[in-house]
């Protein structure tokens, strides 16, 4: 493997294993009952999402992930109209 792809491998995995965390975080958050408890995860999970967000950066910088194109207002307004009603 070459060592552009190495690191992507790498990237993608760490990616994968935050975003599992994050999905476990909510989960946990929205069935604690205890107040500092909850507050404790939300920052942890606050703190993953701004992480998970830079690699996203990285990756996107060295050329690992292309964004998918904008939406336009119209295709905004469906989505905000689907979830409202």
């Amino acid at each position: 493997a070459t060592g552009t792809h190495t690191e992507f491998n790498k990237i993608a995995d760490v990616l994968s294993m935050v975003k599992s965390s994050l999905t476990t975080y909510t989960s946990s958050i929205s069935e604690c009952s205890n107040q500092q408890l909850r507050q404790t995860l939300q920052q942890i999970r606050n703190s993953d999402e701004q992480f998970q967000y830079q690699l996203y950066q990285m990756a996107e910088s060295k050329g690992f992930y292309k964004p998918a194109t904008q939406a336009d207002s119209n295709d905004i307004q469906q989505v905000r109209s689907a979830v409202s009603s």
